[in-house]
């Protein structure tokens, strides 16, 4: 990601020169004002790194610096001195500043000493922006399976893990596509650099542009200091969109034009920002249907699928079961604590027949649960969720479906993608009733059955029609009712 530089001294000399050696490191923007402005450019923001001179510390060095690093951005202060001055820099650094520079340095060894402060500074955003959601770097040697079906997805991940081409994942709920993202770009050249995932149906609109592309200060009610958007952050590394499939049309618009010109323009900005940004995208939607449908751009999608891969559900893949029971036993025995735990062969048999519509992320809710809950080292059959033992799975192969097409309408005048669309949208919307009057239509307990986020079930019942209120009365809720 790009480092804002902000130089800050009356010494036009001294500015000129700073300003040269920062402009020759690649990932820096440098700008340049006198101490008189010097708070009126950090309350609007958008600075990583100030270069100031030690006479505009006043004489309590450690309460500007102190002030400084409060805000939002936190920036890094570095002294500029007269001279070279041992006390003088102990005094500063133990004020707080990243470091002290004094005006012999030649030009060389000065271009040295920024180079290294800026990357630095990089390194630091980089750690912040990417936490990661898991313990240690996603990686595609985290998806070793015993299923033939995965390990042929993987090893065409494996081919695209050096491109820099955009990449479309497909996959249902819960299969793991962030994570798969993750993988790629930890594996590949672009590992030093942040990874960003945005979930655009996670984001109101009228916040959606903003984040993705940054404003201006001023730019809308609201909007009181210059921010960076997702965009600008994810320079030099990965950007992650997740339900891609729910961007609103207008900013479908103005992602492809990102996409095309590899710059970004902030809301209320009149200049454009140069990027360096890998994308990619992830839907549980039918992207092809949206398109005919006029809900997707056609040629946002083509640019979007360059690479597409669809990763593939649990259910068809159950000899990866047992391997991800005893990883996940294994990861929550240590971060929970308690005996090792093993499983019996009847819950097994129970795990492996399970359908898993909420694939992996249900996988995890279950051995968590199941560890907290269990009271032997043994986890058997009556240790696991009624809807494990009581809903056997239908085989992978050779399902019955023509209930399912049936209910779909009139469907067989129909190109095959519009076909499954319209078979999906009516499961969909069964499972989904079903799943709500089981609940009693609370919202968080069918989306934990179900292994989805309360918002994404709230996406999906407004997308079918169906309201929490229609289900309070089919099953009443046990004890106390905490949810709306």
């Amino acid at each position: 990601m790009f480092v804002h530089a902000l130089v800050v001294t009356n010494d036009a000399r001294r500015s000129g020169r700073l300003v040269r050696s920062l402009d020759r490191l690649d990932e820096v923007r440098t700008s340049s004002d006198v101490p008189q402005r010097l708070w009126d450019r950090l309350n609007t923001g958008d600075v990583d790194l100030v270069l100031i001179d030690r006479s505009s510390l006043s004489n309590t060095p450690a309460a500007v610096v102190a002030a400084i690093r409060q805000l939002p951005e936190q920036p890094e202060v570095i002294a500029l001195t007269e001279r070279e001055d041992g006390e003088l820099r102990a005094g500063l650094l133990a004020a707080g500043c990243l470091a002290v520079l004094h005006p012999g340095l030649e030009d060389l060894r000065l271009g040295e000493v920024l180079a290294a402060l800026v990357q630095r500074r990089r390194h630091e955003q980089v750690r912040q922006l990417g936490g990661e959601r898991w313990p240690d770097k996603a990686s595609l040697r985290d998806f070793v399976s015993e299923s033939p079906t995965m390990q042929r997805f993987v090893a065409m991940a494996r081919r695209v893990v050096n491109s820099d081409s955009s990449l479309l994942l497909l996959g249902e709920t819960g299969v793991g596509k962030e994570r798969l993202a993750s993988a790629i770009h930890h594996d590949g050249p672009r590992r030093s650099g942040p990874f960003l995932g945005v979930n655009c149906a996670a984001l109101p609109e009228a916040l959606l542009e903003s984040e993705l592309f940054g404003h201006e200060l001023g730019a809308f009610t609201g909007a009181t200091r210059t921010r960076r958007g997702y965009f600008e952050q994810a320079h030099g590394g990965t950007i992650f969109l997740d339900e891609i499939a729910e961007m609103p049309l207008h900013l479908q618009v103005k992602l492809l034009r990102v996409l095309e010109s590899r710059t970004v323009m902030r809301v209320g900005g009149e200049v454009t920002q140069r990027i360096d940004v890998r994308l990619m995208a992830a839907t549980n939607r039918d992207l092809e249907a949206a398109v005919a449908a006029g809900r997707f751009r056609a040629d946002l999608y083509f640019r979007l699928a360059v690479v597409t891969l669809r990763l593939p559900p649990l259910r068809e893949r159950r000899e990866d079961i047992p391997g991800l029971l005893a990883s996940y036993l294994e990861h929550f025995r240590a971060s929970l604590g308690g005996p090792v735990r093993t499983v019996s062969p009847d819950a097994l048999d129970a795990l492996v027949g399970y359908a898993w519509p909420g694939n992996v992320r249900e996988l995890i809710n279950v051995v968590e649960r199941t560890t907290l809950l269990a009271s032997a080292p043994v986890i058997d059959r009556d240790d696991l969720p009624a809807e494990i033992v009581g809903r056997p799975a239908p085989a992978s192969a050779g399902t019955d479906l023509s209930g399912l097409v049936a209910s779909a309408g009139p469907w067989r005048h129909l190109g095959l993608a519009q076909a499954r669309d319209r078979v999906l949208d009516a499961f969909h919307r069964e499972y989904l009733a079903a799943l709500l009057a089981d609940h009693g239509g609370r919202i968080g307990a069918s989306a934990h059955a179900a292994g989805i986020s309360p918002r994404t079930l709230y996406a999906l019942m407004k997308r079918h029609g169906l309201r929490k209120e229609d289900f309070r009365a089919s099953r009443p809720p046990l004890g106390r009712r905490a949810e709306g």
